[in-house]
């Protein structure tokens, strides 16, 4: 028995989502169902508000209301302008400053380089970075925070091949142990990594 065709499409539109597959979004769906007009209103405003008032920060690439170009954290000039902290996406932004440790700028990918995908420098938010940097020459120091895969280690080889030669220090977040894991249940590379950012006591 196929299901009536309003919610045929509802259950397909969930499947769309990342990580959802057939049977989590007919139960996502029949979950709506249940909701209040007036909550499913609410959920289909925020979600037509997140397309229509969000865009791209011109400076730095973070998410930002369209009404506030460039972001708040580009605009701050209380914070370190001498470093930018280079991730891929936004979600990393908001990791970062939930740690109230970092006060430096940020730049955003919004992808890495991968060449198995096809997806090349001039793919992501790369020249803008180069553009910004050439700009301010009072940026001195580059922070490399992509994730610690094949495609985030390959940026951030090709960042600091790129820049090094300009003057500009490149650094890379340590790789290692979670704090509170066991060594004997972390894998090889995780290890290795531990060991060569290591700090002195």
């Amino acid at each position: 028995m196929e299901y009536p065709e309003p919610i045929a499409k509802l259950i397909d539109s969930y499947t769309k989502l990342p990580g959802i597959g057939v049977k989590t979004a007919t139960r996502l769906a029949f979950y709506t169902l249940g909701m209040s007009v007036e909550d499913v209103t609410h959920f289909s405003n925020a979600l037509l508000s997140a397309k229509k008032d969000l865009t791209f920060c011109d400076i730095c690439g973070n998410i930002t209301e369209k009404s506030n170009n460039p972001c708040a954290i580009c605009c701050d000039q209380s914070r370190d302008q001498t470093t930018v902290f280079v991730v891929e996406n936004s979600r990393d932004v908001m990791a970062m400053e939930n740690t109230r440790d970092y006060h430096g700028l940020y730049h955003v990918l919004n992808g890495v380089i991968s060449p198995i995908a096809g997806t090349g420098p001039e793919d992501i938010n790369l020249p803008s970075l180069i553009r910004r940097l050439s700009e301010h020459q009072d940026i001195n120091e580059v922070i490399v925070g992509t994730n610690a895969n094949a495609e985030g280690e390959a940026t951030a080889m090709y960042l600091a091949r790129l820049l090094k030669p300009a003057g500009i220090k490149v650094t890379r977040l340590a790789h290692g142990l979670a704090v509170g894991s066991d060594i004997d249940y972390a894998d090889q590379l995780t290890l290795i990594k531990a060991v060569q950012g290591r700090t002195e006591l």
